[in-house]
């Protein structure tokens, strides 16, 4: 596929199909795999979700979805994108490009996330300092709970069963039963946390501390802060790092973290719990970030220079870097499915 026809695919035609032999029997099937599958960033100055072809650096679809997107979800399968924004919560059905239904929400919803079986979408409202679980069969408004102020990063624990969510002007995060959206626990954070992310094992849970230049690390079943990892810049920039959103690499050996003000990122040993590195300089304020499905490549949303940057891990360089406009703040890659 070159770049003149990017603008016509569908998101089946981002694939490239792959054999894979499967049971004693030598039966085999096919699976759709992409080295390259799309990004989708929310932009929140002109109300749209902008697909990206990373491979080319190219911007392919421009999607309409209101006021101000800012989290963005992928349903399992990839034929569904699901976008935080002042009107509610954006349904786009990623094959036509169009939104198909607005689910409800609390005011100002802003962090999203899904559940293991993709049944339930969980929602931090900023506004009004609550958390919402959203029934996706159904497309009503299951529960709905209180959090801390300025609800912001939300995660479910791989097994299902807990929320986190962060609270910037409390300083901690709340952590919820996720059936019937009880509060648990509240576990006090670095000053501005901004999202969570899990192991994949459930153990532990990483907090972006944005005002704190550090992560704080929860033991996820006792609901404690164990330790700290404090971040750093090698470029010395005058704002330091403000960690904002966090990705897993594959592997699950590295954590990546974009750095806000700071214009970084770092990462992140998770087994020793320190930052082993900075790639400075990747963009303007870079709030979302994203990995490839190999983790060779960390794409940041850049709010303040309006672009998404395309980071070669390796090296440490921006590859490339896409024109997207107005203010990026989120970004999801479709990976494989």
């Amino acid at each position: 596929m070159n770049r003149h026809d990017a603008g016509s695919v569908g998101l089946a035609g981002w694939a490239w199909v792959a054999a894979a032999t499967l049971g004693a029997g030598g039966c085999s099937r096919s699976r759709t795999v992409s080295p390259h599958p799309p990004l989708y960033a929310s932009e929140e100055v002109a109300g749209v979700v902008i697909a990206i072809d990373p491979a080319n650096a190219t911007v392919v679809a421009r999607i309409p979805v209101g006021k101000r997107p800012r989290g963005v979800a992928l349903a399992p399968g990839g034929e569904r994108l699901y976008v935080a924004g002042a009107d509610g919560i954006a349904v786009v059905d990623l094959q036509k490009r169009a939104v198909v239904t607005t689910l409800p929400a609390g005011p100002s919803p802003e962090g999203l996330a899904l559940s293991p079986d993709g049944r339930t979408l969980y929602v931090s409202n900023e506004g009004s300092a609550t958390a919402s679980a959203i029934d996706l069969a159904s497309g009503g408004l299951r529960t709905a709970g209180e959090v801390a102020r300025e609800a912001g990063g939300i995660a479910v624990r791989p097994d299902g069963r807990v929320v986190f969510v962060t609270s910037a002007k409390d300083a901690e995060v709340t952590v919820l039963d996720a059936a019937t959206l009880a509060i648990l626990a509240r576990v006090p954070t670095g000053p501005r946390p901004r999202s969570v992310v899990f192991t994949r094992d459930g153990s532990l849970a990483f907090v972006a501390d944005e005002a704190g230049a550090r992560l704080t690390v929860i033991d996820a079943h006792a609901y404690v802060a164990q330790s700290e990892v404090p971040l750093h810049e090698d470029s010395r920039m005058p704002s330091g790092p403000r960690p904002m959103a966090m990705a897993l690499s594959p592997d699950e050996k590295l954590l990546f973290v974009a750095c806000g003000r700071g214009g970084s990122v770092a990462i992140v040993d998770v087994a020793k719990r320190e930052q082993v590195r900075s790639i400075d300089g990747v963009g303007d304020r870079p709030s979302g970030i994203a990995l490839s499905v190999d983790g060779a490549f960390v794409y940041t949303a850049n709010g303040a220079s309006h672009d998404l940057s395309i980071v070669n891990v390796a090296t440490g360089n921006v590859d490339r870097r896409v024109n997207l406009g107005g203010l990026p703040w989120g970004v999801v890659s479709a990976r494989a499915y």
